[in-house]
């Protein structure tokens, strides 16, 4: 079915093929009411299939989707716990629980921080930054060949649209924090 042809979404539902399933997601485009509520659905569908993907590109590494999310935060420098919570908009006991996982397997270490003793900081080993390349590298390998069943123009125009999603959940969280 091509993006032309009719769906249950209307003459504007976008459309591709993977793994023998046709996706298809609406443009929104007439602003009425219901077109917002039927875009936002699919937003949230499209999100939880990209992140089965990503779940699946990470079983090499023998990551879960947590462990793998506290891992790229910590590839951007230390950080405590509660820190690592706000940017994860989970609770401080569940970034713990995550984090004695890694601690475990040698991929995360914890120091007690010079000035103040109670602060706990937890960075990247050397071991984690090896097992955060690999699983960097197989999940952007699945999503490049996700995105290998898209046009040209259509797979720039989703690649620029992923990126541009760190920014904007980065500033919700600031704003959610501010409120």
């Amino acid at each position: 079915m091509s993006g032309a042809e009719h769906s249950s979404f209307g003459p504007q539902a976008s459309s591709f093929c993977f793994e023998s399933q046709t996706v298809r997601i609406p443009v929104v485009s007439t602003g009425k009411a219901g077109d917002r509520k039927q875009g936002a659905a699919s937003f949230g569908r499209a999100a939880a299939r990209l992140a089965k993907h990503v779940e699946k590109a990470l079983a090499p590494s023998d990551l879960s989707l947590p462990q793998y999310r506290v891992l790229v935060l910590l590839g951007d420098g230390s950080a405590v716990a509660s820190a690592l919570a706000s940017k994860l908009a989970v609770s401080p006991p569940s970034v713990t629980a995550i984090v004695d996982g890694l601690v475990a397997r040698g991929l995360v270490n914890r120091r007690s921080d010079g000035g103040d003793r109670r602060r706990v900081t937890h960075a990247l080993t050397d071991k984690g930054r090896r097992v955060l390349s690999e699983a960097d590298a197989d999940t952007n390998g699945r999503l490049e060949a996700i995105a290998g069943h898209l046009a040209p123009r259509d797979r720039e125009r989703a690649i620029e649209g992923l990126r541009l999603w760190p920014d904007a959940m980065d500033s919700y969280v600031a704003a959610s924090l501010k409120s």
